[in-house]
Formats: C-alpha cells, structure tokens, sequence
C-alpha cells in the first residue's frame, strides 16, 4: 500500500520563525513528525510565500509571508510536494513565489497549484512508485491570487477547468486526487455549494478530495468510495490572540492507495501553536472528543436539508457585517454607527435589488468584476 500525508494550512511565520531563525525549531515537531516519516509521500498546504519581499500586493485582508529558511521544516517532516494554490501564496507578489520555489528547489520539494501564468498553475502532478501513479490537482477559490492569463497566480476554481483536468489525469493515472482551498473561515461545516461542487470533483473523476482553508476541522464523507474531507484545519498557523481555539486543532490525514481499490484513510489530530509554541497529537480523551464531534459533523453534511438550514443559520450571522460593508459610510465610526442602528441605510431597496442582480447573474456579474476591480 502507497501512504500520502496531508495537512491543512502550513504558515510558519511568527513564534515558530523566531525559533527557526534560532535553530531551535526541531522540538516543536518532535511529536508530529513520525507521522510523517511513515509515509512514502507527504503534501502539505503551504499558505504563505517563504520570502524576504516587502512589497505586497493590493488586496483586502493581512498580507501573511515566512523566512525563505522555514523551508527546512518541510524537509524535516518528509514533505515531498506542497500545494500553493490558495488565497496568500501571492501576498508578495511573482518575486515572493520565485523565492519561495528557489527555497523548495534547495530541498528538493516539488510544488503545484501555482506559476508563472495559468498554464502552468492548472498544471496536474504525477507522482510513481511501486507501479501506482496518482495524479494530484490544486485549486483554490478566486481571491486575489488567482491567475485566469499570462500573469503569475494561482489556479482558480472553475468548475469546466477541473472538469477537463480530472479527466485528462485520469486517462493518465490509476488515481487522482484535488486538493481545493476554500470555504468559510471559522466555519466547521461546508456550505451546499461545496458539498456540491466536490462531489462533482468526484463525480467526474476525482477518487479523493482534501480540503483546507476554513482554519479549524470540518467533518468529512465517503461519496461513491471516494473520500472527501471538507478542512483539515491549520497544522501550523501561529496568530497572535488565538490560543486554546478551533483555530489550534488541526486534523493530518493519511490516504492508502492499493490498485484496484477505494481509497483508505487515517486521521490523527494536533494541538498546534497555543499558549506555547509548537505541535502536539491529540491523546486518550481529547482525540476522543474530537472524534465524536467529527461524527455529529458528518451526520450533518449527509443530510442535506441540515446543512442547508446550518448554513442558513451561519450566513444570519453575517447579514449585519455584510450590509455594513456595502454601504458607502467611511471609517470604523460610521460604520459602527450604522450597524447599531444609529445611522440610516443609504442604499434603498431598490438598489439591493439592483446589486442583487448584478451579483446572481452570471452575464451581469461578468462585467461587474472586469468594471469595479481596481487592479484592472
């Protein structure tokens, strides 16, 4: 049996860069890392660039970035391929990804998922040994890193591209596995359309599918034999102000592959980056609880009238922030005023119903974004 380990969000940065800088890193993976070792291939999620740029990108949220050194790490923990394709690879720009491939090249980590220009982003990995050749494809949701031309990104999710990718890799390999960053972070559940969207992923090819990006453990489910785990969480993601958080718990996740057969897998959990610094295994009663937890997860992701009333629920929660943001009020001050209520809506209904509009029409949406993006 072929064994290949994955893990969800990979940012080195912070408390754990200062301990590389340090030499002092290998005790925060002591634990962890026989997982690793027991596996002929491990991929790992490599949410930030390893370079020393300073010149981000224009974008909305943190731009996120580690020491071209923190490659190390990936050495030590056996990782022979990461996937870039997600929404901060290109926080720093083509210059912080070109040093973030010079820094894979010296460990002889390959990567996929990102490049130059779309052609080579969308490119599928293969990978053989022992006669098996599995095919992994890398995508990510469209924020400010994808590339659709000639420019430098990531691969975006679109579902006719992935389409034709899934089956190009399986005439060519005995397995396929898509590695999709995406979700809602903070969320432990997929929404409808995820769910729909990869299993479709399966439907057309795809034997796994992994996700990440969400930043805590989602639940999972085995659709038409094919394994789909909807988040592995972080791995390894110090922040400032999260400890003892969903945000500490990651789930690493190992996938056996025998021809001829459904793929099988197997979940350990870590504790990663809280009060201090570093990983360890969930154990005894703690992986228990995780794992009952997991269950509850996935009795509602098999249940679609559930999960569309769980998300219903979860979206609620957003309603205020969202209409706040798209009002035209300037500052923290404004917008607070607005969100208690203190100041009036200036978008009428009728305009809501125009965005609404421009937003659920494909045509419309089309030339919403190619209209409003600053960076066009």
């Amino acid at each position: 049996m072929i064994k290949v380990g994955f893990t969800g969000d990979f940012c080195p940065w912070l408390r754990v860069e200062k301990e590389v800088k340090a030499n002092n890193w290998k005790p925060l993976f002591e634990e962890v890392q026989p997982f690793f070792e027991a596996n002929d291939l491990n991929v790992l999620d490599l949410e930030c660039p390893l370079t020393t740029s300073t010149n981000g990108i224009s974008k909305t949220g943190p731009h996120i970035k580690s020491h071209p050194e923190t490659a190390t790490i990936l050495n030590h923990l056996n990782c022979g391929l990461v996937a870039t394709a997600n929404n901060h690879f290109k926080d720093y720009g083509w210059k912080g990804m070109q040093e973030t491939y010079e820094a894979l090249g010296k460990h002889k980590i390959s990567w996929l998922g990102s490049g130059a220009n779309f052609e080579e982003a969308s490119k599928t990995f293969y990978w053989k040994k022992d006669g098996i050749t599995i095919a992994f494809i890398n995508v990510t949701e469209n924020e400010w890193t994808t590339t659709h031309d000639e420019t430098p990104g990531c691969n975006p999710i679109d579902l006719t591209n992935v389409f034709y990718q899934i089956r190009e890799a399986k005439n060519q390999a005995d397995f396929v596995v898509v590695i999709a960053h995406g979700g809602h972070e903070h969320y432990e559940l997929p929404s409808p359309r995820m769910k729909k969207w990869y299993r479709f992923f399966v439907d057309a090819g795809a034997n796994a599918v992994v996700a990440h990006h969400t930043h805590i453990i989602s639940g999972y489910e085995v659709y038409n034999d094919a394994p789909i785990f909807y988040s592995l969480g972080n791995f390894c993601f110090d922040w400032d102000g999260l400890r003892n958080k969903p945000w500490n718990k990651g789930m690493i996740l190992r996938l056996g592959f025998e021809k001829s057969k459904p793929i099988t897998f197997e979940m350990e959990f870590v504790h990663q980056n809280s009060e201090a610094v570093g990983l360890s295994l969930l154990k005894g009663e703690d992986k228990n609880e995780m794992l009952e937890h997991l269950y509850k997860l996935n009795a509602i992701i098999e249940d679609d009238t559930k999960l569309e009333a769980e998300f219903q629920k979860y979206a609620e929660t957003w309603k205020a922030v969202m209409n706040t943001w798209i009002q035209p009020y300037k500052g923290k001050i404004m917008s607070s005023l607005y969100k208690r209520g203190l100041l009036p809506s200036i978008i009428t209904k009728r305009k809501k119903l125009l965005y609404t509009n421009l937003i659920q029409c494909e045509a419309h949406r089309d030339i919403l974004l190619q209209s409003i993006n600053p960076n066009k």
